[in-house]
Order: C-alpha cells, then sequence, then structure tokens
C-alpha cells in the first residue's frame, strides 16, 4: 500500500492542479474516498427519509410543509456550511470548544489530506460532514411540526448549525475539541446529532407552545402509515452510509459498523414490537416498529465502531425498550413535541452514549489499525464517567442555547415563529403553498366541498372534514 498523503500547510489546497497531478498523492488509496463518496450519497437520502416520516406522522393539512421543509433544509444547511461552518467545526486552528474561520467560503479545502483521515481529501470529508449537519438540522425542526412559520424556520436553521452543531462538531471530532481529548466516545454522532436534536426539538416545541384545536387524541395520529414506513426505510438505508462511512476509511471496521447498525435496527424493531405486543394485549403497529428501528439506530450511532455485533444487539434492543416505556413523556413533560423527537433522540442518544462507554471494546476499535480505546468492559470504568460528562455537556448546550435562540427571534419584530391561529387551523399545506394538497386532490375537494384555486385565502374552505385531517 501506498503510503498515507501528509497534510503541508504551505499547499493548505493540496498542490496547485496546473502544476502537479493532485491525485498522484492517494495512488492506491482511491478506494478509501470512493467509499466515503458512496456513504455521503446515500447519507443525502436519509434527509427526505425525515421528510416522509414526519409527513406522516403529522396530520394531513400540514404534511405537504415537511416534504417541502426537508429540500428547503438541506439547501440552507449547504450554504451554511460552504459559508463558515465547516470552518467553525473543522478548521485545524480551532480551540477546544469553537473552530476559526480560517477556511471561510471553503478557502483551502480541496485536495489536501483532510483533518479526519490523512486518507481522504479534504473535499470529501467536507462534503460528507455537511450532510451530518444537514440530517441534524431536519431532525431538530420536527419540534416546530403544525405550528412553525416556514420562513423563521429556515433562518433558525441557518443559526442553530451556527451556534450549536458547529461547536459541538468541534467539542466532539475536531482534535483540537475538548471531548475529543477528555476523550468521549462518539463513532458517528450519538451527542451532535441526536443528543442535540432532541433536546433542541424539545426547547422549539417548549417556546412554541402547544398546538390549538388538535381536537380528540384521533385526530392526532398518523395520518398516513405508508409515508412512515417508506421515510423509516429511507432512514435505514441511509444510515448504513452514517455509520459505516464514519470510520472514515474502508477498513474492516467500517464494515462491522455497517453490520452493527442493522443488526441494532433489527433488535429495536423487536424491542418496540414487544412493548406494543404486551400494552396493547396481543396487537401490532406498524408506526411503533418504525419507532423501534430508529431507536435501535439512535443507539448503536456512538457504538457502531467500538462494539461486538451482539452487543449492538443489546444496545439496539435497551434503547428501544426504554424509548417505547416512554410513550406517555410529553404529558409528563406538558409539552407538545408531537414527533417524539426528543424520546427517539433526546433519550435514546443518550442510552446510547452510556451504553457505549460500557461496551466500548479495544479489540472492535482496533480494525482500523490504528484506534485503541477502551470501555467499561475492558476494565475502563472511568469511561462511564467520561460518557455521563458528554451527555451531561451536550445536552445542556443545545437545550439552553437553542431557547436563546429561539426568544430572540421570536422578539425580533416581524419574525413570527408561530403561525396564526387561523392558519394553523386549516393547516400550512392550505395557508402557505400555491394550491398544492398532498395525496389526491378530488379526495380533498370533496372534504372541503369546492376546489382550492391558487390564492385562495386561509378562510375560504375551512371544515370540519379538513380541520380534523
Amino acid at each position: 500500500m501506498a503510503d498515507a498523503p501528509v497534510y503541508n500547510a504551505s499547499t493548505p489546497t493540496g498542490g496547485d492542479p496546473l502544476t502537479v497531478d493532485v491525485n498522484a498523492q492517494y495512488a492506491g488509496l482511491e478506494w478509501n474516498y470512493t467509499y466515503i463518496m458512496f456513504c455521503g450519497f446515500i447519507v443525502w437520502l436519509i434527509i427526505p427519509g425525515i421528510g416522509l416520516l414526519y409527513s406522516g406522522l403529522a396530520r394531513r393539512k400540514s404534511a405537504l410543509a415537511l416534504l417541502f421543509q426537508s429540500l428547503m433544509v438541506v439547501a440552507v444547511i449547504t450554504f451554511q456550511w460552504i459559508f463558515w461552518g465547516y470552518s467553525l467545526a473543522y478548521s485545524r486552528d480551532a480551540s477546544p470548544f469553537i473552530g476559526t474561520l480560517t477556511n471561510f467560503g471553503l478557502k483551502g479545502v480541496m485536495a489536501a489530506p483532510s483533518p479526519g483521515s490523512a486518507d481522504l481529501p479534504e473535499i470529501v470529508f467536507c462534503f460528507y460532514q455537511l450532510l451530518f449537519c444537514a440530517c441534524t438540522v431536519m431532525i431538530v425542526v420536527g419540534g416546530a411540526f403544525e405550528r412553525g412559520n416556514m420562513i423563521p424556520t429556515l433562518i433558525f436553521s441557518f443559526c442553530w448549525a451556527t451556534v450549536v452543531y458547529c461547536p459541538l462538531a468541534c467539542w466532539t471530532w475536531n482534535s483540537n475539541g475538548w471531548l475529543y481529548n477528555l476523550p468521549s466516545l462518539d463513532f458517528a454522532g450519538g451527542g451532535p446529532v441526536h443528543i442535540a436534536s432532541g433536546w433542541s426539538a424539545l426547547a422549539y416545541a417548549f417556546v412554541l407552545g402547544k398546538r390549538k384545536h388538535l381536537g380528540q387524541p384521533s385526530t392526532a395520529k398518523p395520518h398516513n402509515t405508508t409515508l412512515v414506513f417508506l421515510g423509516t426505510t429511507l432512514i435505514w438505508f441511509g444510515w448504513f452510509g452514517f455509520n459505516g462511512g464514519s470510520a472514515l476509511n474502508a477498513s474492516v471496521r467500517a464494515m462491522l459498523a455497517a453490520f452493527n447498525t442493522n443488526t441494532a435496527a433489527c433488535t429495536g424493531v423487536l424491542g418496540w414490537v414487544l412493548v406494543d405486543y404486551i400494552k396493547h394485549r396481543g396487537k401490532f403497529s406498524v408506526v411503533g416498529a418504525c419507532e423501534g428501528a430508529i431507536a435501535g439506530l439512535v443507539g448503536i450511532t456512538p457504538a457502531a465502531g467500538f462494539v461486538s455485533i451482539w452487543l449492538a444487539a443489546v444496545i439496539g434492543f435497551i434503547t428501544s425498550i426504554v424509548c417505547a416505556s416512554l410513550q406517555d413523556l410529553n404529558e409528563w413533560l406538558h409539552i407538545d413535541e408531537g414527533m417524539d423527537v426528543f424520546k427517539l433522540h433526546g433519550i435514546g442518544g443518550m442510552v446510547g452514549a452510556f451504553l457505549t462507554g460500557i461496551f466500548a471494546s479495544q479489540s472492535v476499535a482496533a480494525l482500523d489499525g490504528v484506534t485503541k480505546v477502551t470501555g467499561g468492559i475492558d476494565g475502563n470504568g472511568m469511561q462511564v464517567g467520561k460518557q455521563l460528562a458528554e451527555v451531561c455537556a451536550i445536552s445542556a448546550y443545545s437545550f439552553t442555547v437553542s431557547c436563546i435562540l429561539l426568544y430572540i427571534l421570536k422578539f425580533i419584530p416581524g419574525m413570527q415563529l408561530r403561525v396564526h391561529e387561523e392558519a394553523e387551523m386549516v393547516g400550512l399545506d392550505r395557508a402557505q403553498f400555491i394550491d398544492e394538497q398532498i395525496g389526491e386532490r378530488g379526495l380533498l375537494e370533496d372534504l372541503c366541498g369546492t376546489p382550492s384555486p391558487a390564492g385562495a385565502s386561509v378562510n375560504e374552505g375551512v371544515v370540519v372534514g379538513l380541520e380534523k385531517r
């Protein structure tokens, strides 16, 4: 195998392509960055997958808005990332808490070996990490569903990625970050992605307040189980790239991480279905099975490259059992977080981070040939305490800063975080989109009594049938 390229500060872009072949430094190593680019491509599918999942879980009258939001989030976050997000998270001269603007506008980010792995051109690493940020923000905005105003939500997305995600990514994955050097163990984003998004979505729902005109509990159930199922399958598929690519190479460790991902998702399904089967006296739930898969995926994320296959099964099962047992969490907290982002990602992420400290094994981590970490199973009980430090720090920071950011936006003149009651009553789709509805138009027209022409005001067509759906 060719020697891995080494970063040279005098040529931060990796060389002048007009005078040298910048690909030559990766001769014999192309399979690494080809694999990571493929992982990035399938991670992208998680974003519309979340949109489909959220759309199916929502009531019909606001389902289209969540599909639209998935495309808008990836568009806004791509701009944020190339503007300054990447630099704030991964600049080589970062402090323990936040990066600098050395790579502002992706200055110098091209063919040089990346800060994450010398086997990857930095542009590949940058693209891969961009999709992590976009997925996380898409999870967060689920806290605003059915009542969040679209433009303020996108502004919040840009700001949240800047002041919450980028610092947390720096803490966890930048070689200068304080959690990286503690060290806490987070293979693929249990902290910056799941714990942070869960607590931030809870903050979003808290600041916005409960939905109005929710009606009977039956009217608040998922309107389309097919969309929930389809979204979950895309998320599950994308998660192979999310975890499998986080080794940042095509090593045996990366292959094990992908296997662990599927294993934990499957035992997550089994755990949640078991709880539903007992709770509902022998009946099943497709939505419950989907939630179980996501709980298992969340739980294994920080541990995927640190644990054996059987322990991955245990992590997925335990995480789903814990999350499924918290069905009444929103009632206990008196917060209307109807997408269960906090339960699945916040609670699931904390359980996964804690179990990583217990089950992390040096023999698994060393499968990439270089990583040396130990957990409680190897006699390093201190690692459990370090994992708890990560959980507490990320939870407190993400919830507090998200609340502050939301209250600042809320009191800016003209920045209306929540739609008017009238728009909420008829649904975001009818209030904010140009003569578009989700599903079959004929059915909707039957419900409304009349077609909805483009530009119709939200006062038109307000009927009980539409309001319930």
